[in-house]
């Protein structure tokens, strides 16, 4: 968690005061844990923020917000930046019933329970996804179809005619 939190903030002396959460809005498993985290005290206070919204895009305009949606990202008000068990280690920390618990994670034999954690989520999100009407949708106009992957699904492009309604284009990799 420490070499997430430090790459992403530059100074490990920058304290975290508040914490904006992005999470998929698509996900049943992700809502819950939202709902969750907001019934929670925190000590830290929690924006809990869509991924890949127009709101999530907004406050953190220098973020990959595609890669948000595939996996938990935390971001703290000085810049830091959490992915993954650190991300659920750190929610754990702003959780006044909970901060305990994210001091033992944080440790390496925690962190490895932590990762656990966070591929089982993954592993029940992804056996449990199913794509709403409409499928997942960024605000970039990229849809997930389960059959192909992500494909474009917007307007640029086609007006002309140049490519039919709806044809899959495949996503470009990320760097």
């Amino acid at each position: 968690m420490a070499a997430d939190a430090a790459a992403g903030r530059g100074d490990a002396g920058v304290p975290v005061r508040r914490l904006t959460v992005l999470y998929d809005a698509q996900c049943s498993l992700c809502v819950f844990l939202r709902d969750w985290l907001a019934r929670q005290r925190q000590l830290v206070p929690l924006d809990l923020v869509p991924a890949g919204s127009e709101e999530a895009r907004r406050r953190i305009p220098g973020l990959d917000h595609a890669a948000t949606l595939d996996e938990i990202t935390v971001v703290g008000d000085g810049g830091q930046v959490y992915r993954g068990a650190g991300a659920w280690v750190v929610c754990l920390w702003a959780l006044a019933e909970h901060r305990p618990l994210a001091h033992r994670l944080s440790t390496p034999s925690g962190m490895r329970l932590a990762r656990g954690a966070v591929l089982a989520a993954a592993k029940y999100r992804g056996a449990r996804w199913r794509p709403r009407p409409g499928g997942h949708r960024t605000a970039d106009e990229w849809a997930y179809d389960p059959a192909v992957g992500w494909v474009y699904a917007g307007p640029a492009g086609c007006d002309d005619g140049g490519c039919a309604p709806g044809a899959p284009v495949p996503r470009p990799a990320r760097a």
